[in-house]
């Protein structure tokens, strides 16, 4: 039996992460639940006491321990099962420079461009048009936190530094929204940005799950 449930919905960038995370770890052994966020299964009181807000992605484990939020989730997987996705706590620099780029990524990065994948994915799935004002004013922050992230690349591979760490997989989902809805020049246009997609898209095990994302999709099934 597996050790523990992600329960999640297709398309959520947020369960991505957790899944993104696990699968650098190496970890295949949980079970995946799909919370269908069209239905409004989320809001369930069943799903309601694993995540109060209800939203995704949450994960039970066998001892009756809850925990919700993506990066929260990513975090507790990483330490728990010991992923070589972040540096050892006895690094108190490179921990802080961790640190400060995840605050970096939630405050001037996440905000936009999650609301450009509402406007322009999450509401062509529910019928509905999208604000191009709200778009248009996501894109000007991206637009100006590129610029800075543009330049902070010519000096490290990834967002935290020289390593590949939890906070490139928290940038990831997003990033991949952004080009399914046709702002992928955003990123593409800026070398050094455009150079850390890549390596960071590279990467084996991300390869293959998108890889197999893909092949679910087009046989119907959803990821």
């Amino acid at each position: 039996m597996p050790e523990f449930t992600l329960y999640g919905s297709a398309g959520s960038s947020n369960t991505d992460r957790v899944r993104l995370t696990l699968a650098e770890g190496g970890l295949s052994d949980y079970e995946l639940v799909h919370i269908n966020l069209r239905t409004g299964e989320q809001k369930s009181r069943e799903h309601v006491e694993r995540h109060p807000w209800g939203k995704v992605p949450a994960i039970t484990f066998q001892d009756g321990f809850t925990l919700f939020e993506s990066r929260a989730i990513c975090k507790y997987l990483t330490k728990r099962y010991c992923f070589p996705l972040l540096p050892p706590a006895s690094d108190i620099e490179a921990t802080a420079l961790v640190d400060q780029a995840e605050s970096v990524e939630m405050l001037y990065f996440t905000d936009p461009a999650g609301k450009i994948g509402f406007e322009k994915f999450a509401k062509k799935m529910m019928g509905l048009p999208p604000n191009e004002a709200v778009v248009a004013e996501a894109v000007k922050s991206l637009e100006s936190y590129f610029d800075v992230a543009e330049r902070l690349l010519q000096q490290s591979d990834y967002m935290a530094g020289k390593d590949f760490t939890l906070i490139d997989i928290y940038y990831i989902p997003l990033i991949q929204r952004l080009f399914a809805c046709g702002y992928g020049d955003l990123v593409s246009s800026r070398s050094h940005l455009n150079a850390w997609r890549e390596r960071c898209m590279s990467r084996p095990a991300i390869q293959r799950l998108l890889s197999a994302d893909r092949e679910a999709m087009m046989a119907g099934n959803g990821p």
